[in-house]
């Protein structure tokens, strides 16, 4: 089924199709947990919507504590993929090629800004273009996307529908053109038709198990966690400053009048087997911490994060292999996530040697399939030890000097290195 035919089925052939299909209720609940997620992240949690009550015959607002570990692990996630840049490798000519594309584009950014938008909304779309004569992307949010998918599962059409000022904007992408429209004055009106270069915007997304055409977004794994260690905590706060206010209990004779209220620092002189003394509730802090603890570690083994990572365990005097263990469920995550990134990655090369096509510079099929990446994961180890091992494999003719320099912790850009090497020889 192709665009004219989805258009004819579900929409009857209308013009205004694409405002119809933005306004669908599959839509508009997708977009609308997006802009949740969004409302988390900003601080929006539920916590915040604690009611004050009567406590001893006075209105108590109880304390809201908002712990933002959400970004914390977040940040980890993205950082430990994409801290060091993504390595090209491949034929000389192509990698010279991409390379240029990649810094006039300024991709190492925006592949870091992906993969933030895509674990914290399931998904994100960039769109790549021909931009006087220089290749660039853009990103479009998860909110303003509207991809559109026939019945075998292949994007047809793609809108980006957003409101600025009162005023609705689409742009509506089709294989071959792009056309953009509003609704300035009261009637919709089209704006601009433009020829597609490129083709479909492309699908950065993790994987939903009940949906296959959308993502699903890390955090709706951790806020029921998170929401917990907040009431927990703050709680036990409430509970801590109530039982500072304790009870003079007197013991024997009566005393007679009130104690005065600046009683600390004074005396009382009572008969002979008299007792007073002041009582409160005692806490019990082991069991909050039982509780907190256990919450704490199954939203660090749920997200995949290292407890070590936020100083959550000591560690001294471990070796690589042993730091490597440590981390081992970090690298599990990473590798998931490089599979995302790869499969948005490979569409955006295909996209731009398109691109490159129409500025006169070709590559053949073996020079396009020999192009890839190598990402370096931020894993604590030793690069004196990778050095060695990589110098003992070449002694041995078990490793080539492209290969070395490609898994050359202090190398990003491999041809530029093999050229300065030819240089110096």
């Amino acid at each position: 089924m192709n665009l004219q035919q989805y258009i004819k089925e579900y929409h009857e052939g209308r013009s205004d199709w694409f405002i119809e299909e933005v306004q669908s209720v599959s839509n508009q609940q997708r977009v609308m947990n997006v802009l949740n997620l969004k409302e988390y992240l900003n601080g929006s949690h539920k916590i915040l919507q604690k009611q004050p009550y009567i406590y001893n015959g006075k209105e108590f607002h109880p304390r809201k504590i908002i712990l933002q570990y959400a970004k914390t692990l977040l940040n980890f996630q993205v950082s430990f993929l994409l801290q060091n840049p993504v390595t090209m490798t491949g034929k000389e000519r192509i990698v010279k090629e991409y390379q240029k594309v990649n810094k006039q584009g300024k991709y190492d950014r925006l592949n870091y800004r992906i993969l933030d938008k895509m674990l914290k909304y399931g998904q994100v779309f960039e769109y790549v273009y021909l931009d006087k004569n220089t290749i660039k992307s853009k990103l479009i949010d998860a909110s303003e996307g509207y991809p559109i998918w026939n019945h075998e599962n292949e994007m047809i059409a793609f809108i980006q529908a957003y409101m600025v000022d009162g005023i609705d904007y689409y742009v509506v992408y089709s294989e071959d053109t792009v056309e953009t429209y509003n609704n300035k004055g009261g009637q919709l009106r089209l704006t601009g038709r433009y020829a597609n270069l490129s083709g479909l915007p492309i699908v950065f997304k993790t994987v939903n198990e009940v949906d296959e055409s959308t993502g699903r977004s890390e955090l709706e794994d951790w806020i029921s966690i998170l929401d917990n260690m907040e009431d927990l905590i703050s709680k036990y706060m409430d509970t801590f400053y109530k039982f500072m206010d304790p009870i003079a209990v007197s013991i024997g004779q009566q005393l007679k009048g009130e104690l005065p209220n600046d009683f600390v620092g004074k005396g009382i002189n009572l008969d002979d087997g008299g007792e007073f003394r002041l009582e409160s509730n005692k806490t019990d802090y082991q069991t909050f911490q039982t509780l907190y603890k256990t919450l704490l570690q199954a939203l660090l083994d749920i997200s995949q994060t290292p407890a070590v990572s936020l100083n959550k365990t000591d560690i001294s005097n471990l070796s690589e292999v042993s730091i490597k263990l440590l981390f081992q469920l970090a690298e599990i995550k990473a590798s998931i996530n490089e599979q995302y990134m790869r499969e948005g990655i490979e569409q955006r090369f295909e996209r731009i040697r398109k691109l490159l096509e129409y500025k006169g510079v070709t590559f053949t099929d073996e020079e396009f399939n020999s192009l890839g990446m190598v990402f370096q994961y931020a894993l604590p180890s030793s690069n004196k030890e990778i050095i060695e091992n990589m110098k003992a494999l070449r002694e041995i003719g078990g490793l080539s000097i492209q290969t070395m320099i490609e898994k050359n912790p202090y190398v990003n850009d491999v041809q530029q290195e093999l050229m300065r090497l030819k240089e110096e020889k």
